[in-house]
């Protein structure tokens, strides 16, 4: 009997048309961020922050970027590896290089960077979809990390290809341990994914559903594809940039521009099929669960006496994600957060039948 939206009425536009329309959500999201950012510190260990938290915060803002191209705006998309690459390419040759730079300032810059790129290979979008489409962004997740490679500057010449992180500091806090470099992301991506959501409830958000939807019917009652479809792929690459920057700057600490590959890609296409395509909560939802199997395979198995060698574990992994990726195609398209949209939907009429 707790989750009643039955007397509770909306008396202006704004309260109508709010995030969280009844207040039982507002509280649990309240509650929910008091949990992130002052109970998570108060119980997470270094290996706990290191191995699984910090980054799923990083693949989850990816996922989430991916999400507003391909959940959002219908457009499929295999590169977002590739422009993971170019926010932290970008984010580390901004703070190498002109060092007086505002930590928050270099990771803006790096994902409007990686927005002009993803709007680069975007444009065939205006003339391919689909299957044609995916071919095309393929393209970006083979140049792109080439590119790094082959010329020197991106990494300053290192004869080795690593590219390491500098000390951070924000505002002359020094981000060292574990805990700090997660709130630093938390913060991050809590703001993102607020936007987020705010963006796709707003004229753009409806245009980039319109041409999902049906990109003729959009474009015969006077939306733009090709302001659309660009703007897409520029919030989406900024996205993706961002997250990059923070894999790198937050996760890694250092690495090889090249390893930004098409694993990511596929990584982040898993979790937005099986969070949710469309869905803001399906990113976080999808991020989790591919995060969360590798170390359940690892840790877990062992606990009820299943002991296997690390080969057999990474393909059990590739066995796992692939039939949940079926299982959720043909179960339940929209994936995770439909399903926590059908059991808010029981509550809302528990204990009477559904």
């Amino acid at each position: 009997m707790l989750y009643r939206e039955s007397g509770q009425f909306k008396t202006s536009y704004p309260a109508d048309q709010a995030i969280f329309t009844i207040p039982q959500d507002r509280v649990f999201f309240a509650l929910l961020l008091l949990a992130a950012f002052v109970g998570v510190p108060m119980v997470a260990t270094d290996y706990l922050y290191t191995a699984l938290i910090i980054p799923f915060l990083c693949m989850a803002l990816a996922a989430l970027g991916l999400n507003i191209l391909t959940g959002y705006c219908g457009q499929v998309s295999l590169g977002t590896g590739a422009f993971m690459g170019v926010g932290a390419v970008a984010a580390w040759n901004l703070a190498f290089r002109i060092p007086e730079l505002n930590l928050l300032v270099v990771f803006v810059i790096a994902g409007l960077i990686a927005a002009l790129v993803g709007v680069i290979f975007g444009l065939p979008s205006l003339r391919i979809k689909g299957f044609y489409l995916a071919v095309a962004t393929l393209a970006a997740q083979f140049f792109l990390p080439w590119m790094f490679v082959k010329f020197g500057w991106f990494t300053n010449y290192n004869s080795s290809g690593v590219i390491t992180v500098p000390k951070l500091t924000l505002f002359g806090w020094s981000i060292d341990t574990p805990m700090e470099k997660y709130l630093f992301a938390l913060g991050v991506v809590s703001i993102l994914a607020l936007a987020a959501k705010n963006m796709v409830r707003s004229n753009p958000g409806r245009q980039w559903m319109a041409i999902r939807d049906m990109d003729i019917a959009a474009e015969i009652i006077g939306i733009r594809p090709i302001v659309a479809k660009l703007t897409a792929f520029a919030v989406s690459s900024f996205y993706i940039g961002i997250a990059g920057a923070l894999y790198l700057f937050v996760y890694l600490g250092s690495a090889e521009p090249d390893g930004f590959n098409i694993n990511l890609s596929f990584q982040a296409l898993f979790m937005i099929i099986i969070g949710g395509l469309g869905s803001i909560l399906g990113s976080f939802l999808g991020a989790f669960f591919i995060l969360l199997v590798p170390i359940f395979l690892t840790r877990g198995l062992p606990l009820i006496g299943l002991e296997m060698s690390t080969a057999t574990i990474a393909h059990t992994e590739f066995m796992v994600f692939g039939a949940m990726i079926v299982f959720f195609l043909i179960v339940e398209p929209h994936g995770l957060a439909r399903l926590w949209q059908i059991t808010k939907e029981k509550l809302r009429v528990w204990p009477f039948p559904y």
